[in-house]
């Protein structure tokens, strides 16, 4: 099992909270959306991947929104954790300088735990996803994932010393199911709303007391982001 350390411990210091996903084009946008949101109460953590990190760096948008604000940066690299065990080092000295990570280790077990325990040696915060939101994802739904990988994933993950789980926000049976499966003390995180098609009440009520909900175009192209970011955070209370 790997242990972490009080520096890995609790990334949000909420139990529920709204994480706006920063997937827009310029940094100026990205430090817009920031300042018109860190100052709601009720809002845990900003998600940035590859939309600003591929044409601007990892370390330079994460300046850019600690600029603005000391609430905590996942990097979701959409999606990590799928190549071979030994690059799991190399990816996790690339984006150490975030507060935690997003990985999809769907390349295998062997992969998920050389890549859990790279992070957990720079004392890089993990969040493991599995299922994800889409339509022909899993077997059963025209997809090419086994429809019990998920569960192993988060199972092997738990069986690390993982305690952070990103879950199909849109798919609240499913987030009922993974929340029984990992139990209380697991902290769950969701995509998958409004342009989506799901309702964060729903998902507020499959998720239990721990739990994140990730907002992106609803989001970052309303007309009155700050305005918006009150109303999410109101849907998820």
């Amino acid at each position: 099992m790997v242990k972490e350390s009080k520096k890995m411990g609790k990334l949000i210091k909420l139990d529920r909270s709204v994480i706006p996903a920063c997937d827009v084009a310029t940094l100026d946008i990205l430090k817009q959306l920031v300042s018109e949101t860190s100052d709601v109460d009720g809002i845990g953590a900003y998600k940035v991947g590859f939309s600003l990190v591929i044409p601007f760096g990892l370390n330079t948008v994460l300046a850019a929104v600690r600029e603005v604000t000391d609430l905590p940066v996942i990097y979701d690299h959409q999606k990590a954790a799928t190549d071979i065990p030994d690059t799991g080092a190399s990816f996790v000295q690339s984006c150490k300088r975030a507060d935690a990570v997003i990985l999809f280790p769907q390349s295998g077990p062997e992969v998920e735990k050389a890549w859990i325990e790279a992070a957990a040696e720079e004392e890089l915060k993990v969040i493991i996803g599995g299922e994800m939101t889409h339509k022909a994802f899993l077997q059963s739904d025209g997809g090419f994932i086994a429809d019990d990988a998920p569960s192993r994933i988060y199972k092997a993950a738990s069986s690390l010393g993982v305690t952070d789980f990103v879950v199909p926000g849109n798919k609240p049976d499913k987030v009922r199911e993974y929340r029984k499966l990992l139990g209380e003390k697991a902290i769950l995180y969701s995509p998958g709303f409004i342009a989506q098609g799901g309702s964060l009440g729903d998902s507020a009520k499959a998720a239990g007391n721990k739990w994140h909900a990730i907002v992106g175009r609803a989001l970052y192209t309303a007309k009155d982001i700050h305005k918006t970011a009150k109303e999410l955070v109101k849907a998820i209370r």
